[in-house]
């Protein structure tokens, strides 16, 4: 008696492979980019580590500690709802582990290794040099000029209309004018910490004869706060982004501009990437780095400014070649894909100290702070178009100028998930801060404290 043709097909057994298993399916499933049976290890053997007291700052383990802790954080952003549209991957990875530090919830031994190891290797360095070679070398080099020339001119009208809506509302808040234009649009602008807030705090203090660390402990907090508030509002303007396509070139600054990582399929290389490209574009980021480094001391230039020059000297000059390109793009993918949450997450322990930053929670502060970062996002979103910029872009440059340096540029543009537009950003930052920095101590000194 033969079978019917659906009960044969039911008795034909099932064929297996290899990857159908319970636990090759579990490596599927991933904690940010961490897999999740790798994951749980992880968990584990951290946890353990801490418990026996063998916390060290070696590489290796700073790697476990911080690579789960940004993949946890960034995981958590990701779920939270409305938040989650506005690069709250972002905002919890550079906010949230401080937070846990002031309540005691991060275990010491931790949190002193993490301090120690982020301020002694200074590895943002190492992920901004990455992610400027990786864009600017693939970048359309007939591009580069006029988008670095265009974004001064969006960049220092929003500027000096920042300065004067701060003032304002700073005012309407009862603010004095000087206060709130020198202690906070200022600090707001100036660049982060290292550039901006400590020139200007030992500027400050030497004009009103006193301690810098007394000027630096006033306007850091509004340096967090300007950071923070650049953060929602640039992942606001990703969300518009998306609302509305017709304003934002998905990371293209400029409109028409093309490039690599928008080639199609059929344009794209047809051979394997050599993975020596990769490690010579690492290579060629480390050199710029150290190139800038040495700049800065000859010259005194901001470092990241001489690398990004230099990197964009050598794309005019033609002297990238395609290989190159491709390692530099899968160099960047890489960095941000697996470094960048880490990087927040670090940052947060070592760098940002939840009782400075809740300090400057008062009602003038918060309105003159966000007027100032608002103005600038909405001064550059609303002069693009006229300079063949596409708006959202143009914005969160704009916002980049009121972001805590170089971890600020990493945190905004992480939030409004165009990390491509970080040489604009470093302009935006970098030299934008040091020249509102000029100008303040300039003035400062001339009108006296």
């Amino acid at each position: 008696m033969s079978m019917t043709p659906d009960i044969a097909k039911r008795a034909v057994p099932i064929e297996t492979t290899p990857e159908s298993g319970l636990w090759h399916r579990l490596f599927q499933i991933h904690v940010s980019f961490i897999p999740l049976p790798v994951y749980i290890v992880l968990c584990v053997l951290v946890a353990s580590i801490v418990a026996v007291g063998k916390v060290g700052t070696d590489l290796m383990t700073m790697i476990a500690i911080i690579g789960l802790g940004g993949a946890t954080c960034a995981e958590i952003g990701k779920r939270i709802p409305y938040l989650n549209k506005i690069g709250g991957a972002a905002i919890i990875s550079a906010f949230l582990p401080s937070y846990l530090v002031s309540i005691g919830w991060v275990p010491d031994a931790v949190t002193t290794s993490v301090t120690s190891f982020t301020k002694s290797s200074n590895f943002i360095y190492l992920f901004v040099s990455s992610v400027v070679v990786g864009s600017i070398f693939t970048m359309d080099r007939d591009m580069i000029i006029k988008g670095f020339a265009k974004i001064f001119l969006p960049l220092m009208v929003g500027s000096i209309l920042a300065f004067v809506t701060g003032g304002l509302v700073g005012m309407a808040a009862g603010l004095d004018l000087k206060q709130v234009l020198f202690f906070v649009s200022v600090p707001v602008m100036g660049g982060g910490l290292g550039e901006g807030a400590i020139p200007l705090s030992v500027g400050y203090g030497e004009v009103m004869g006193i301690e810098s660390g007394k000027v630096l402990a006033q306007v850091l907090p509004i340096i967090l706060l300007a950071n923070l508030f650049a953060i929602v509002l640039c992942g606001v303007m990703s969300a518009v982004g998306k609302r509305f396509p017709h304003l934002t070139g998905n990371g293209r600054l400029q409109v028409g501009e093309s490039g690599p990582e928008l080639a199609t399929k059929a344009e794209a290389p047809q051979q394997g990437l050599n993975i020596e490209w990769v490690i010579a574009a690492g290579m060629s980021a480390v050199t710029l780095y150290l190139a800038g480094v040495l700049l800065h001391q000859l010259f005194g230039l901001p470092g990241p400014v001489c690398m990004l020059f230099l990197a964009v000297l050598l794309k005019l000059c033609n002297g990238v070649p395609k290989r190159l390109e491709e390692g530099s793009r899968t160099l960047f993918k890489f960095f941000m894909a697996c470094v960048t949450y880490p990087l927040l997450f670090a940052n947060s322990i070592a760098v940002t100290h939840w009782h400075e930053l809740i300090s400057a929670f008062h009602v003038a502060n918060l309105l003159a702070i966000f007027t100032t970062v608002l103005t600038l996002i909405l001064v550059g979103f609303a002069m693009a178009r006229r300079l063949g910029l596409h708006p959202v872009e143009a914005g969160i440059v704009n916002g980049c100028h009121s972001g805590l340096g170089g971890t600020g540029d990493v945190a905004i543009l992480t939030a409004a998930g165009r990390m491509e537009l970080m040489p604009f950003a470093q302009i935006a930052t970098r030299i934008g801060g040091a020249i509102t920095v000029m100008a303040a101590l300039l003035i400062f000194a001339h009108v006296g404290p």
